[in-house]
């Protein structure tokens, strides 16, 4: 897997006549309001919160009982409340419906997830009151935070080389095209990515990846299983916060961030081409 970092502005500007600013601003609190589904381009999507601290969050049973009673006073369908590796607890609806809600508490982190929601704002809601209740109930303050991340990721469901249905779909850096075309070569790994930053001290992220799920063993033996290529956007503050700023507030330029990287690049240059190349395979 490669990796390069651009800072905003020098490149990723470039990708689209049309593309708009990607910095948050005052300007698109408009954008918030709109009601955004990418139920139709691809078999499945979802949206994902990760927040990292720096200490150890409280553990104990009434702590992490209480924070999960008051996010489930919201979302009374979430109701499969579990523990794993003893120190991760889980809270979550059915999955048997195709779309469903999650939420975890591990020892540094608080994750919260929506499965395939009707739009983004509904994912966004549930989110922005995990991130209301954490604070309060586990005790999170703003200047522990590590990261906060905003993850909108797009599956689809393909069974053959995934890595060669990229490199067809997508391209290859022309830098290494050459490479894929020597005689007899087979592509084992392509997993193309950016990250972008969008300030000046790079504490405001954005990241487009690609992971294909093929490995050698599959591509020598011809025994393909029918898995998930994914394509994650990610947009990432690193740090604490500002003095006086909230994490809902930090989510809100997150959101921003994401959709705008989906709407002005990655449904026509990402997802459309390979929904295109899985068809026609």
């Amino acid at each position: 897997m490669t990796s390069e970092t651009f800072v905003a502005g020098a490149k990723f500007r470039t990708l689209s006549e049309n593309s708009v600013s990607l910095i948050p601003g005052r300007s698109n609190q408009k954008f918030l309001r709109k009601m955004k589904s990418y139920q139709s381009l691809a078999d499945d999507y979802y949206v994902n919160l990760n927040l990292g601290t720096e200490m150890e969050l409280p553990s104990n049973r009434e702590t992490v009982l209480h924070f999960f009673e008051q996010l489930q006073k919201n979302y009374p369908e979430m109701r499969n409340f579990y523990s794993r590796d003893k120190r991760d607890f889980v809270l979550e609806e059915d999955k048997d419906r195709g779309s469903h809600r999650w939420c975890t508490v591990e020892p540094r982190r608080v994750s919260s997830g929506f499965v395939n929601p009707e739009n983004i704002e509904d994912a966004i809601e549930q989110h922005r009151r995990v991130l209301e209740i954490a604070p309060y109930a586990l005790s999170m303050s703003p200047l522990d935070c590590e990261a906060l991340d905003l993850l909108l990721g797009f599956d689809f469901s393909y069974r053959g080389n995934q890595n060669q249905l990229v490199a067809e779909a997508l391209g290859i850096c022309p830098a290494m095209e050459g490479l894929g075309a020597l005689p007899g070569a087979t592509i084992i790994n392509h997993e193309p990515n950016l990250t972008i930053a969008l300030d000046d001290e790079c504490r405001l992220q954005c990241r487009l990846s690609v992971e294909a799920r093929t490995n050698a063993y599959q591509i020598r033996t011809g025994d393909f299983q029918e898995d998930q290529l994914s394509v994650y956007v990610t947009a990432r503050h690193y740090g604490s916060l500002q003095s006086g700023e909230t994490y809902p507030e930090v989510l809100a330029r997150l959101e921003q961030v994401c959709v705008k990287v989906i709407d002005n690049y990655v449904v026509e240059a990402i997802l459309h081409p390979l929904a295109r190349a899985i068809a026609l395979g």
